[in-house]
């Protein structure tokens, strides 16, 4: 078993590894009403330890808008011993917390995170996937829920040659929503896009991090190539603009899945976390 984290308070942080189907929920975040990926858990924890004050100290690798779906997501919770001691001598487990959450979510593992650890600021990188399903692409009712439908054409060529122009270290404003005292600046390490054999198109991503609606402006930006409505060439100086325009959407969320998490080895997992800090200040990070 792993070294528990240090962490004040005579707290032990756990690791908590899952995913989720987002179309019924209103988000990852908890909200007064609303039905919340962090809502679940709260309900399904409160039924082994009791009611949270700070909500187990709760955070996520990236928060997701409403209908986002995550094949891999990543969080932390923090319990106390006497929390801890609530277990009886059944541990808290994958299988015990699924047990406690519902079908449209599902826990991979659970286990005492190394020293350092922390879900949102130790990650290195998050790596998105977004489907379309153009007029080229045979309807299946199956994956509407997973996909972007579109009744037109999108010419995958010029959309990879767009995004060539994307990948490296920019300021993304022109494709986030900005949050005062937080930077858009970001590393673009990925940006594939390929026609599948079913004709689906998937976009790939990978960055150190993602601004708000950062991934879906992106998208919409390069959907906006493939229909000829925008040139590449327009669609790079809007990015080095760094300014939010009206000339492309931002497309719906049923088609996003965050599908994986990175991390550093342990040993570099605390300066990891405080030079994240440092760079992206403390507001949440989320798609």
């Amino acid at each position: 078993m792993k070294k528990p984290a240090g962490i004040p308070g005579g707290l032990s942080r756990f690791r908590i590894d899952y995913a989720y189907d987002g179309t019924d929920f209103a988000g990852w975040a908890k909200q007064p009403g609303l039905r919340t990926v962090q809502g679940e858990f709260l309900i399904a924890l409160a039924k082994v330890f009791g009611e949270s004050d700070n909500d187990f100290g709760m955070r996520v690798a990236g928060r997701t808008d409403a209908g986002v779906h995550a094949s891999h997501q990543v969080m932390h919770i923090d319990l106390s011993q006497e929390q801890l001691g609530r277990l009886g001598r059944t541990p808290l487990t994958a299988k015990r917390l699924q047990n406690l959450t519902p079908s449209d979510i599902g826990v991979y593992s659970v286990e005492l995170a190394p020293a350092g650890f922390h879900a949102r600021f130790s990650a290195t990188g998050r790596s998105y996937e977004y489907g379309i399903s153009d007029a080229l692409c045979k309807p299946d009712p199956m994956r509407f829920r997973y996909v972007l439908s579109t009744p037109r054409t999108l010419d995958v060529d010029l959309m990879r040659a767009a995004a060539q122009g994307l990948v490296g270290l920019k300021d993304f404003g022109a494709f986030c929503r900005p949050r005062e005292g937080s930077t858009t600046i970001r590393e673009l390490r990925k940006l594939e896009i390929q026609r599948e054999s079913d004709g689906k198109i998937m976009i790939r991503l990978e960055a150190d991090a993602f601004c708000h609606n950062m991934v879906r402006a992106l998208v919409g930006g390069l959907s906006a190539v493939g229909e000829k409505k925008l040139s590449k060439e327009e669609l790079w100086e809007i990015q080095k603009s760094a300014i939010r325009t009206a000339k492309f959407k931002v497309v719906a969320p049923q088609g996003l899945n965050l599908v994986g998490v990175s991390y550093p080895p342990d040993a570099e997992l605390a300066n990891q976390a405080e030079k994240t800090r440092n760079m992206r200040g403390l507001d949440d990070i989320s798609v």
